[in-house]
């Protein structure tokens, strides 16, 4: 079977329902018709991605070890200790995404092995969603190549980066493959699939980019806890049969669009928002002096 000329979410939605197939299994033929490997080989190399993934979730978990900046480090353990000891809001599964999200920032934070996925600033999303929800190993590689295919189709238009789109182009995007990677192991079809990675980048829209003393760590990592939350609506939303008004490529435009109205100020720059708030001022000369003086 040959697929060519998916650039769209139109297009990926058009093929899976022409052909009757799901979205890892385009992925899949595209990929292997791309880079001539066998589609055994490309489940291999995803599961060597969701290793790392796995792994640097475990590492997060139990390290105290503050990050490169000394803002985080710490979070993680305390909501770990809140789980074990008082009534959640959350469901068990949401509170795993949660915890996931910041264990895998948090090691982020410290230089330590991630996936970056789409993004180093955003690689706890995705990770936290499809760990937290699935241990079903062969489903979980459908899951990552699934928010890969939608993560692909975005980045066709938009930049994942928070110097060009603000955070909405790193974590708004993670969102929306991971909402999507949701549906994909709750068994929803293409246009569940797709519905929900629309409806949560659309409540994404304006994310700025805004780190405190320009490092990815404040607001950075507790940004990525957040977005789980923000998955799981979407994906809950999607499997109901709720769908997005707005066509799904035209949310990518629209984000686009207002990436581009953005203040440079706004968009990693660290010359606006919380990192030129007093606290923030103030961190960002703490540092300065500690780095000069050393």
């Amino acid at each position: 079977m040959l697929i060519k000329n998916i650039n769209t979410f139109e297009d990926l939605l058009n093929c899976t329902n022409k052909n009757n197939l799901n979205i890892y299994e385009v992925c899949q033929i595209i990929e292997s018709q791309e880079n001539e490997i066998s589609e055994k080989t490309i489940r291999e190399k995803v599961k060597k991605t969701l290793d790392i993934m796995k792994e640097t979730i475990k590492n997060g978990l139990i390290s105290k070890e503050l990050s490169t900046g000394k803002m985080t480090g710490f979070d993680c353990d305390k909501l770990q200790t809140y789980y074990k000891t008082q009534s959640s809001l959350f469901s068990p599964n949401a509170q795993n995404a949660i915890l996931y999200a910041l264990a895998t920032a948090e090691e982020n934070a410290r230089m330590g092995r991630i996936a970056a996925c789409p993004t180093a600033g955003a690689c706890g999303i995705v990770p936290a969603i499809i760990m937290a929800f699935c241990d079903n190993e062969e489903i979980q590689i459908n899951a990552l190549i699934t928010a890969g295919q939608i993560g692909k189709i975005i980045s066709n238009k938009v930049a994942m980066a928070g110097a060009i789109m603000g955070c909405q182009g790193e974590c708004g995007t993670a969102a929306a493959m991971a909402s999507s990677a949701l549906v994909c192991i709750k068994g929803g079809n293409a246009l569940q699939i797709i519905s929900a990675a629309a409806l949560t980048l659309k409540n994404i829209l304006g994310l700025v980019c805004d780190p405190v003393a320009g490092l990815v760590e404040v607001p950075c990592v507790k940004r990525n806890a957040f977005m789980t939350t923000n998955a799981i609506t979407g994906a809950e939303l999607a499997l109901s049969g709720i769908t997005s008004i707005i066509p799904p490529d035209e949310v990518v435009d629209a984000m686009y669009q207002v990436g581009t109205f953005m203040s440079p100020q706004l968009k990693e720059s660290s010359e606006a928002g919380l990192a030129t708030t007093k606290t923030g001022l103030q961190i960002c000369k703490k540092m300065q002096e500690m780095y000069f003086n050393n």
